[in-house]
């Protein structure tokens, strides 16, 4: 693993980010919050400008989802009840949603996990595109708030980004 981008060295700004970890390939997102939950996901074909590998059907000015089967988002410290590490996949048919280049936007995970141009802040709509852990509905505050503590506006502490 090759250490990409870290926002506390190298500023919180999703323009950096993309300058630093676009068309870079196979790509893993680690990000803390201030609330201390650590989570995060990976892609096997990783955040490009390249409109070519981006749907069809998607292609506007500065975005468009990126299929790939192999992705997935994780969350490995969540203080919300005794909450082990966990991976989770993307749900059946939505592997067309597994990332997003959004060039205001940073690592945006389906619509799971978006973080915003500030990098300071964040949302949630784990569900979305991947697999909830058994026994969480969907669209609910449990899944909203599983990975961050809170759907919206979470505050992020670090953001890191490893190449493979």
């Amino acid at each position: 693993m090759k250490k990409g981008f870290s926002a506390k060295n190298d500023g919180f700004n999703s323009q950096k980010w993309h300058k630093s970890c676009d068309d870079k390939g196979k790509t893993l997102v680690i990000i803390k919050t201030k609330d201390n939950f650590i989570f995060g996901g990976f892609t096997e074909v990783g955040f490009t400008t390249d409109k070519l590998k981006w749907r069809k059907n998607d292609r506007r000015r500065e975005e468009g989802y990126i299929p790939d089967l192999n992705a997935f988002i994780f969350s490995l410290r969540n203080d919300k009840g005794d909450r082990n590490p966990k991976k989770f996949p993307l749900q059946n048919y939505y592997e067309k949603y597994a990332i997003k280049y959004q060039l205001s936007k940073v690592a945006v995970f389906g619509s799971d996990i978006e973080l915003f141009s500030n990098l300071k802040y964040g949302y949630s709509g784990f569900g979305s595109s991947y697999k909830l852990p058994n026994g969480i509905q969907f669209n609910t505050e449990e899944a909203t708030s599983y990975l961050a503590g809170c759907q919206n506006k979470w505050e992020v502490d670090e953001l890191e980004t490893y190449f493979i």
